[in-house]
């Protein structure tokens, strides 16, 4: 070791004296390079031009509009020739004597939403996965996506029927038992919950597509080591299936999270009557009601820029804590 060291002190050093010419040449291949995979997959290219597109023309574009929530708008004088409001409708919004009623309305609605019908596709997505008869699992699965692509307007239009004194099919049934007509539909307690349910049982058989797909994924070997060592089903959804889960579910989470002030309006405007009304307004169908139908366009634009900032701060910390608590993030 001595003999190899002092060899290395005495003999020319490798490398190069002077570092300017060391530098690797830059490589204008690179540019070319590009240039002709471009050219080779232009269809590829092509094909992924259409959604960039639209995204930069209906999404990104139109959000210069968003000047209108600081300003008093006008039609005739256009949204850049308008006078300055600052934060007027900000502070309209903010004073209403019913803000908090539709903060709370909204997020009740949302978080009861959140919590019945984030499981439920996970949960239809794990039995499905144990179930072994092609035909009937095909069949449940047809069942349970059907209710997806029913409109809106047919969706509530089925649960007032349903639930309409002396003629709905849930009146009779408690008739049958015995229980005098009652308006579900004008009872406020009730309002969250024929919502929520509802949703339950028209999305729950497509959002389950996502969690059955990553099932499949699941290497067929750990479910043999598994039935080898004598794992019963629920050790086998336990151990590997929910494991498995977790990635898709987290990021599920924070999409789902990001919108939770991003509340349906059509189902609960269609939905609402003079009976329900103290639970069923909510941020969006004020906005309609006041905003629109009132011409007070900078009212609503204030309203939905709100509604977007909540959002998008609720969208970084949930993902920003997803991230520090297990290596699933959307970023």
């Amino acid at each position: 070791m001595p003999r190899l060291i002092s060899k290395l002190q005495t003999e020319p050093s490798l490398t190069p004296r002077n570092p300017v010419s060391s530098k690797a040449p830059p490589d204008r291949s690179t540019g070319r390079t590009t240039g002709k995979k471009i050219k080779r997959h232009w269809q590829l290219y092509l094909v992924l031009l259409l959604p960039v597109l639209y995204l930069i023309i209906f999404k990104y574009i139109p959000m210069a509009g968003i000047v209108i929530a600081f300003k008093n708008y006008k039609v005739i004088k256009g949204i850049w020739g308008s006078d300055w409001a600052g934060l007027k409708y900000f502070h309209q919004f903010f004073e209403s004597p019913n803000f908090w009623l539709y903060i709370k309305n909204t997020l009740g609605i949302s978080f009861y939403g959140l919590i019945i019908g984030f499981p439920a596709p996970i949960l239809l997505a794990l039995a499905l996965n144990e179930i072994r008869n092609g035909l009937f699992k095909k069949s449940v699965q047809m069942v349970s996506y059907a209710p997806y692509f029913i409109s809106t307007v047919i969706m509530v239009s089925i649960i007032i029927v349903n639930l309409t004194p002396n003629v709905g099919m849930v009146s009779k049934f408690f008739e049958m038992i015995g229980v005098s007509n009652t308006n579900f539909m004008g009872i406020p307690g009730l309002f969250k919950s024929i919502y929520v349910w509802s949703d339950v049982w028209q999305f729950t058989g497509y959002g389950a597509i996502i969690y059955i797909a990553a099932l499949s994924g699941v290497n067929p070997e750990l479910y043999e080591s598994a039935k080898v060592d004598g794992a019963s089903r629920i050790q086998k959804i336990l151990n590997i299936d929910i494991p498995s889960l977790i990635p898709v579910s987290v990021i599920m989470l924070i999409l789902n999270l990001g919108n939770i002030m991003k509340l349906g309006f059509e189902k609960i405007y269609l939905m609402q009557n003079p009976l329900n009304l103290s639970t069923s307004e909510v941020i969006s169908t004020y906005v309609y009601k006041v905003g629109l139908l009132g011409s007070s366009f900078s009212f609503s634009a204030a309203i939905g820029l709100f509604n977007s900032v909540i959002n998008l701060i609720l969208l970084v910390s949930v993902n920003y804590i997803a991230r520090k608590l297990s290596s699933n993030s959307l970023w």
